[in-house]
């Protein structure tokens, strides 16, 4: 990797200098170069037109939302100790165009798996293989499906079997951090307060919130304006929401360090920089004058308060 100068915007594509960002964990050798990745933050944001779905768009939103829980209720109970991740990535695909859908995943910048699934200290992107779950394991899985040209986009961690006390309790946390996130932000709010929330409850707890993976806008493109960081960066978070903006909020909470690792093999799987364990939760907003209406929500899945 050809390092920026010190006052040149960072390779992670955060909007923050150099300096501030990722030059003290590249000389300490624990981050590696970016790839093309789900939820790496695209740049600083403006207020921009197009970014505000009309009622069709905002219809079709809500039907990709709805489609894409779907499948998250179809493969959560199946998801168990002894099971391959690749079981899992072929249910995805199977279960998606059996209903006449895409998973949007597969092939977008080369990415082989029609999901994500990332095991213990993954934090993100892990590529379905021959993996196999075992009992004590949480592992997130990343759902994005594309219903008629629109991307619903989601992920939840799962316990594999018996899980110990302090795993549980991050994945419960990391649920928790979520909504409060979700709860922060109004229309005219900014995105600072989603990130806010969600550092002030992570460190109350005692976890670390990753900061080079974020969410992102939404719609008829998988990643889009606005970036949404999970701490309060106090240059993308001026971005301000207004009503008919999607996003997606989906904070990866980590029980060690926030700095994680890029694999330097397969170019896609993020760990953490210690080996300790990472959980992640994500929905996809669609921002209404009265608030944020979550488009993924889960028939039978978890749902606020949940206790893991």
């Amino acid at each position: 990797m050809n390092r920026p100068g010190r006052n040149d915007s960072c390779w992670c594509g955060s909007g923050r200098k150099y300096k501030k960002c990722h030059l003290a964990s590249d000389d300490a050798g624990t981050t590696s170069p970016p790839a093309p990745t789900f939820g790496r933050a695209p740049s600083a944001s403006r207020r921009n037109a197009h970014l505000i779905l009309d009622d069709e768009g905002q219809e079709g939103m809500r039907a990709a939302g709805r489609f894409n829980a779907q499948v998250m209720d179809f493969i959560r109970p199946q998801v168990k100790a002894g099971m391959t991740t690749d079981a899992i990535d072929k249910l995805v695909d199977t279960y998606t165009r059996d209903h006449g859908h895409i998973p949007a995943t597969l092939g977008y910048h080369g990415f082989t798996k029609s999901c994500c699934t990332s095991i213990n200290e993954v934090v993100c992107h892990g590529i379905p293989g021959a993996d196999v779950l075992q009992d004590g394991d949480i592992v997130n899985i990343d759902l994005t499906s594309i219903v008629d040209g629109w991307f619903g986009d989601q992920s939840e961690t799962l316990l594999v079997g018996e899980v110990d006390a302090v795993s549980r309790k991050l994945v419960t946390d990391t649920f928790e951090s979520m909504h409060l996130g979700i709860e922060a932000i109004r229309p005219g709010g900014r995105i600072l307060d989603i990130g806010r929330a969600i550092q002030t409850y992570a460190h109350s707890h005692g976890y670390s919130v990753v900061r080079e993976y974020q969410g992102h806008g939404i719609g008829r493109k998988f990643h889009q304006d606005p970036g949404v960081p999970h701490f309060p960066d106090f240059e993308m978070g001026q971005f301000i929401v207004e009503a008919g903006m999607c996003f997606t909020i989906e904070p990866m909470i980590n029980l060690g360090t926030y700095r994680t690792k890029l694999d330097r093999h397969d170019g896609w799987t993020v760990r953490t920089a210690d080996g300790k364990r990472s959980a992640q939760f994500e929905h996809t907003i669609l921002m209404t004058e009265s608030g944020p209406e979550i488009l993924t929500l889960t028939e039978h899945g978890p749902q606020r308060g949940h206790t893991f």
